[in-house]
């Protein structure tokens, strides 16, 4: 008989697998099942959609005809209620059973809503999310419509939606918790730089800032957003990103592992219970460069992982259980903004480590390293991104250079000195 390989979520990490597995066994079944309308789409673009900059047919990676040419079953709009891991079988909201020899879960998150915060209002018309295709197109048509933006969420979505307000020439105020833009990674000299950029553009930063309640109208519509310090700023519409609740309600009754952070799994993918792996955003894994468990949201982290799922569940049926040679994920990951002027790419772990390196090189131009047991772990370029294959070498081969940050703050670093200063661990 053949493997049946069945997958859930039809992201990056799910698509992956799904043609990985077809690559390593032409005769598997295998079956995608998502809860959205649509095929596999870029997500990294829908932003260019909501800006007004690409009409929606650039954004479609695969049509539904891609799937028939590999012998994929795609069942779209479907929602997965439970999976009974003693008998491998997934069931669906229409009572559809799939049974399964290795299962796949990449089903992302959900984004996370002030409510669950006990924020009045919060899920008042003209408020909007941002993750799916869907959510993009609501913002588009709602920007577009409206008089002045809120945008509540100091990290890299959120200044997807101040990038959005700008290039619809919405004016907008950017209310952020702390006292910069993703204080987490930056310090304030180098976000003041993402500061700068978003004013030209009509986005006025707020900083020590965030939101106590909505306000709005008879219609319930959002009319304004009331920070914590009382300050009142109005908008008929609000954009918020505040990062994401992952989709692990079908697990619940199951002995598959979970936390706040997902769905814990090692290296290879696999998590606690034999047959069933994860991949992409709701990972929680083993990373083997950190050396401890942590998690990454990143397009090209995902579409590994996914790869790598794909292939160590053909590998582990061959085996007749697990294989002895599994392939590993080892990945430094990256994330790119192209919404001003200059360049911004963060890599790795920026918002981890012990220790810092940093320097402002002009007015647009930045890098700031994170270390941790001197060994870098992340960082943030901007402006300048032509280092950047350094770094992630360095982090990938573990060396420790914190105690030469003078070389790796230099505009061009010489690999050779830091070679000498800094030999490969044995």
């Amino acid at each position: 008989m053949s493997a049946s390989h069945v997958i859930i979520g039809d992201g990056i990490a799910g698509s992956s697998a799904a043609e990985t597995i077809r690559e390593e066994d032409p005769d598997a079944d295998i079956t995608v099942i998502t809860d959205e309308g649509e095929a596999l789409y870029n997500r990294i673009l829908i932003k260019e959609f909501a800006k007004g900059k690409l009409p929606e047919a650039p954004i479609s990676i695969h049509e539904p005809e891609w799937y028939d040419e590999r012998d994929i079953d795609l069942q779209l709009d479907t929602h997965v209620t439970t999976i009974d891991t003693e008998d491998n079988e997934v069931l669906t909201h229409e009572g559809t059973v799939y049974e399964y020899d290795k299962l796949l879960v990449a089903t992302g998150g959900t984004p996370a809503s002030l409510a669950s915060f006990g924020i009045e209002n919060a899920d008042a018309d003209g408020i909007d999310h941002f993750w799916t295709f869907q959510d993009a197109r609501s913002i588009k048509e709602n920007v577009e419509a409206a008089d002045q933006g809120i945008i509540v969420g100091a990290g890299l979505l959120g200044i997807d939606l101040a990038a959005i307000c700008g290039a619809q020439e919405l004016e907008a105020n950017y209310l952020m918790r702390g006292e910069c833009w993703w204080r987490y990674a930056l310090d304030e000299e180098g976000a003041e730089i993402l500061h700068d950029a978003m004013r030209e553009r009509g986005v006025t930063p707020v900083f020590d800032s965030g939101v106590d309640e909505f306000e709005t109208d008879e219609d319930g519509q959002i009319r304004a957003a009331v920070d914590p310090n009382g300050e009142r700023f109005e908008g008929d519409w609000a954009g918020v990103a505040i990062g994401l609740s992952f989709n692990t309600e079908f697990l619940q009754d199951t002995a598959v592992e979970t936390n706040d952070d997902g769905v814990v799994t090692d290296e290879y993918m696999r998590t606690n219970v034999d047959d069933v792996y994860a991949a992409g955003d709701l990972t929680w894994f083993y990373d083997t460069i950190l050396g401890e468990m942590g998690q990454n949201g990143s397009w090209g982290s995902a579409k590994e992982q996914g790869s790598i799922a794909g292939q160590n569940m053909v590998e582990d049926l061959k085996a007749g259980g697990e294989t002895d040679e599994p392939e590993e994920f080892r990945w430094v990951s990256s994330y790119s903004i192209t919404h001003f002027d200059f360049p911004f790419l963060s890599f790795g772990h920026p918002t981890e480590g012990d220790d810092e390196a940093a320097r402002k090189y002009s007015d647009t131009e930045y890098r700031c390293l994170a270390f941790n047991d001197g060994k870098i772990v992340g960082g943030v370029l901007i402006g300048d991104l032509s280092q950047q294959s350094k770094f992630k070498k360095l982090m990938r081969e573990e060396r420790e250079v914190a105690q030469h940050k003078d070389l790796l703050l230099e505009e061009d670093v010489d690999m050779d000195k830091l070679e000498e200063a800094t030999p490969k661990p044995e």
